[in-house]
């Protein structure tokens, strides 16, 4: 290499680090990940034959709740008979059929998908399920073209591979960033909800000019590139990548110690794990806080609809602020924890109880506002505006705490906090269906509230009372005999140095 190219090179290096690239693109990928999940939402509305063939303007609105999305799109002139052609005559349950398919892959792999991490490295198994996601995505219009049944096959294993990548990337996160910048990388997962903002408008002008297959090819040609710079530009360790400098890995390096094991643990210590508070405080809280955010997110257009017959997914703009705001808090939020724990204002103890009670009391108490200010409309939406908004500082709580108590199992725990929260978006459903099915009084919603408010601030109260951010005794189990198909990739031995909690 001539010195003119290694002066360009290190002028690259000064300008963006590794880490930098790693969250660009991590932020990126969950942009992604969420376009991939929710294409078919946004695309079925014109891919399905409208009821009664008319030149008057049909509009059909499907709201998913797993992506917690409304999307309503305006055909005109479906009386085209090339434009009916690529039509399906599927009927609302088939429709509901495949949009709910996604679910039964998605849920198998969140636990699988967090331990095969830490095992092989979060670099492989995030970016594998990335790229198959993206090669599904592309043949999804082949599929639905050649059988139902076909475009269901392929949604479940869309789901299979997508729901692998979410507990994935807490062990890339374990080997690659610093303890006390991690609840601002933790913040590149809640960049889903830009996915959200961005993807529904830019998917309906894609069918409006280029028809619905478009929304597959485009997801899944981007998704394709954004593979490509995954495996060149990001290694699975600091040891490992070929441009990273010297001080950049030495300070990686030296700032994780010892937390993050050099050879990956070959099992999980199960017992340890089960039986320790701080490992239940992140699962029960994530469950609570999820089933929240499914129930506020899912059911407030309903609630807007029946009570003060108001048509909020006719206010573009309440529909994207939600998403923006949440991720602007979640950014902001953990920037601010970081630095508080930098600056040794507060211990990681105290920065996660704090940002997780904040995030989680402020929608209770808004939701206990909302039984008594709810038959109002601007009530309501400033509301729920807000409680979306200040949930987005779970990234600066126990979101990332995985990271904080046992580095080297965060995989395994935020899968298994995962896969139990995913039934959140059922149970919201069918708990405001029970109790809204024959009486849809404001009353009946009254209750609805104070179930909210209740599961936000035992979410709170219970992370308050068993959450932890020290260091783990079991995250560093001995090894009961070698595993020889565990590749061991540090070239030097981590440095040993103590990380305060």
């Amino acid at each position: 290499m001539s010195n003119t190219e290694k002066s360009h090179l290190n002028k690259i290096r000064n300008c963006l680090s590794c880490r930098q690239v790693l969250n660009i693109l991590t932020m990126l990928g969950f942009m992604l990940n969420y376009a991939l999940r929710v294409n078919l939402t946004i695309a079925i509305v014109a891919m399905v034959k409208p009821i009664e063939n008319t030149t008057t303007t049909t509009i059909a609105t499907i709201v998913d709740s797993s992506s917690n999305l409304t999307t309503t799109l305006i055909d005109n002139d479906v009386d085209d008979a090339a434009e009916l052609d690529e039509r399906f005559p599927w009927d609302s349950y088939q429709q509901n059929f495949v949009l709910g398919c996604f679910f039964w892959g998605y849920i198998l792999t969140e636990l699988p998908g967090g331990r095969l991490a830490e095992l092989i490295g979060g670099r492989r198994v995030f970016g594998h399920s990335m790229l198959w996601a993206s090669l599904l995505t592309l043949v999804t219009p082949l599929a639905a073209h050649l059988n139902y049944v076909v475009l269901i096959i392929v949604r479940v294993i869309l789901g299979f591979m997508l729901g692998a990548s979410w507990p994935a990337i807490h062990p890339v996160a374990a080997v690659w960033i610093p303890p006390m910048e991690r609840s601002k990388f933790m913040s590149n997962m809640m960049a889903s909800s830009l996915g959200a903002a961005i993807t529904m408008p830019v998917c309906g002008y894609l069918i409006s000019v280029a028809g619905w297959s478009s929304v597959f090819y485009a997801t899944g040609a981007v998704g394709l590139i954004w593979s490509a710079c995954w495996f060149t530009f990001v290694y699975e360790t600091p040891a490992t990548h070929p441009r990273i400098t010297a001080e950049e890995r030495r300070e990686i390096e030296e700032a994780i110690g010892t937390s993050t094991s050099k050879k990956r643990p070959s099992y999980v210590p199960w017992m340890d794990m089960l039986c320790s508070p701080a490992v239940w405080a992140i699962i029960i809280t994530h469950g609570l806080s999820v089933f929240g955010f499914f129930t506020v997110i899912n059911q407030l257009p309903t609630y807007m609809h029946q009570i003060l017959h108001f048509n909020i997914k006719e206010n573009g703009l309440f529909s994207s602020l939600p998403y923006l705001g949440k991720y602007i808090m979640a950014f902001s939020s953990s920037c601010f924890a970081d630095y508080l724990r930098k600056r040794g204002t507060l211990t990681t103890t105290a920065t996660r109880k704090v940002f997780t009670a904040f995030a989680l009391l402020t929608p209770g108490f808004l939701m206990v506002a909302q039984v008594f200010l709810g038959r109002e409309a601007g009530w309501s939406v400033t509301i729920f505006t807000l409680a979306l908004f200040t949930h987005g500082a779970v990234t600066a709580g126990y979101l990332g705490n995985g990271l904080d108590i046992a580095p080297n199992f965060s995989g395994t725990i935020f899968g298994l906090a995962n896969t139990l929260s995913s039934f959140g978006g059922f149970l919201s459903t069918w708990m405001v269906g029970a109790l809204t099915y024959e009486d849809k009084s404001y009353h009946q919603w009254q209750i609805v509230f104070w179930i909210l408010s209740v599961t936000y601030i035992s979410g709170a109260l219970v992370y308050i009372c068993l959450g932890s951010g020290e260091l783990q005794p079991w995250n560093n189990p001995p090894e009961r005999k070698k595993v020889s198909d565990v590749h061991n990739e540090e070239g030097v031995p981590l440095k040993i140095e103590k990380i305060a909690n």
